[in-house]
């Protein structure tokens, strides 16, 4: 029986789940770097322990000690969030070496759902759909192994990542030549010259179904997420339902995504991760993890995940059935960096003098920052997860717009503006987007300053919000205003 679980994370995850606990009194445990020592994840803990310094390599990814502040806490188990060393399978094994239990799939799953040819391999013989292409040596006729694929297609090196060894081609012409390059570079870079063919998906969206399985087998989905607005292939939009599917394809991805959970033998949360284009969609990925938007699936299913994660984890059974779980209304999330999107997303490090978040029916705010405390340049930049919910998209949109206007943070520039011109996009509001929306579209976009005097209307407005008091009240330029001209209030 798990009564204590220590928390290998911090920031807003953290906080997270020190809340799910709280509310099923489990006793939880933080761990901090000496750089996070004020921040709310510690306080929030029953218990915290420092492990280390700033450095992620000497604290929030060093096993031993995480296990140390573990056992020396009389901790049952551990909940590794999601980045850090929620994926990592050798950590999960060391988990439960050490007699704790591992809130999260078993380390073979991690690890086999980790290698991308071999995940591949094993959704194939499962009957769901992967991207088509050749994975053997180019030999013989080429030409025909590209026509069987079709055009536009990728090369791509067998070996490494990076991004190296990648070509896109898009007439036959140019294929002798976008091999002998990507080889060349293969080769260079990895001491690898093998490649292989891929059908390319140049204007797909991102479309990812949550998972849910126990111990027992049984394994249900809560539905999809369309995460398709993203900048450096890392998402800062998602939305449920997708306004891009139709509820048979809904049905058929539901389907896949539950073969890819049973054939990997997949217990606790997890999203099985497809890219979707002409009306086709096939196998990207999938996380064996807790999702940072997993709150859009527990406001449109009113399920709790993080949860469920634990009860599965103490050995509970699923008490849901398939036909339990439905969608209801529309939930969108915006993801609040502290970076500058006219710096081509620069993190933007520093003191938080100001933080006033909106409230109001529909509207969920999941943070890890406080007033008065210093963004480090030592971890992500993820300041909030700004969540709504209404009864339809056009209403969630407004609501989102709102809910924007109303988080002010002081004292750092944030992408707040950015994400309120990308909800007033025309073409976003009537949901004609794919993953290059923001490269299209957004390349030269700038951050305006805005007057003093609406800072302080701001100010002055947020007496109906969520405050956090600060004795430093020194005021920068607006860090949530929208670009061209200040609304407040929206």
């Amino acid at each position: 029986m798990i009564k204590k679980i220590l928390i290998a994370n911090r920031g807003e995850i953290a906080c997270r789940v020190i809340r799910a606990c709280k509310e099923m009194s489990i006793q939880s445990v933080s761990v901090y770097s000496e750089v996070d020592v004020n921040s709310p994840h510690v306080s929030m803990a029953d218990e915290a322990v420092c492990i280390g310094p700033a450095n992620p390599s000497e604290s929030y990814l060093n096993f031993d000690k995480i296990i140390e502040a573990a056992k020396s806490t009389s901790s049952d188990a551990i909940h590794p969030g999601y980045g850090f060393l929620s994926e990592n399978g050798d950590f999960a094994q060391y988990v439960i070496d050490s007699g704790l239990i591992f809130i999260g799939p078993s380390p073979e799953t991690i690890k086999v759902m980790g290698d991308k040819a071999e995940s591949k391999k094993m959704m194939e013989e499962a009957g769901v759909p992967t991207i088509p292409g050749h994975d053997g040596e180019l030999k013989g006729n080429i030409d025909s192994i590209a026509k069987d694929i079709g055009f536009p297609l990728m090369v791509k090196a067998a070996a490494g990542g990076g991004g190296k060894g990648m070509r896109a081609v898009y007439n036959p012409e140019d294929l002798s030549e976008a091999i002998e390059s990507a080889s060349n570079e293969a080769r260079n870079s990895f001491g690898n010259d093998t490649l292989i063919l891929e059908r390319f998906l140049d204007k797909p969206r991102h479309i990812e179904v949550q998972i849910l399985g126990d111990l027992k087998g049984n394994v249900v989905h809560l539905f999809e997420r369309e995460c398709t607005i993203q900048r450096r292939h890392q998402k800062i939009i998602e939305e449920s339902p997708s306004s891009a599917i139709t509820s048979k394809l809904r049905k058929e991805m539901g389907e896949a995504a539950i073969k890819a959970a049973k054939v990997t033998n997949y217990h606790s949360t997890g999203t099985v991760e497809f890219l979707y284009q002409d009306g086709e969609f096939f196998f990207l990925e999938m996380n064996t993890r807790l999702q940072v938007e997993h709150g859009v699936t527990e406001m449109v299913c009113g399920i709790d995940l993080v949860k469920w994660q634990i009860r599965i984890a103490n050995g509970e059974e699923l008490s849901l059935s398939q036909k339990d779980i439905k969608q209801r209304g529309h939930s969108i999330e915006c993801r609040i960096y502290a970076e500058d999107p006219s710096r081509n997303f620069l993190p933007t490090p520093g003191h938080i003098r100001k933080l006033v978040l909106p409230i109001g029916p529909g509207i969920r705010n999941d943070v890890g920052i406080v007033e008065g405390q210093e963004v480090s340049s030592s971890y992500d930049p993820l300041l909030s997860k700004l969540v709504v919910w209404d009864s339809n998209r056009a209403d969630a949109i407004d609501k989102m717009n709102y809910a924007l206007s109303n988080f002010i943070v002081l004292g750092l520039i944030t992408n707040q503006p950015f994400l309120k011109d990308i909800m007033s996009n025309k073409d976003f509001i009537k949901g004609n987007f794919d993953t290059n929306f923001i490269s299209e579209n957004y390349s030269e976009w700038k951050l305006e300053d805005i007057p003093i005097e609406a800072i302080a209307a701001a100010l002055l407005s947020s007496k109906n919000s969520s405050v956090v008091t600060s004795p430093d009240t020194k005021l920068v330029s607006s860090p949530w205003s929208q670009k061209g001209h200040w609304r407040h209030g929206l």
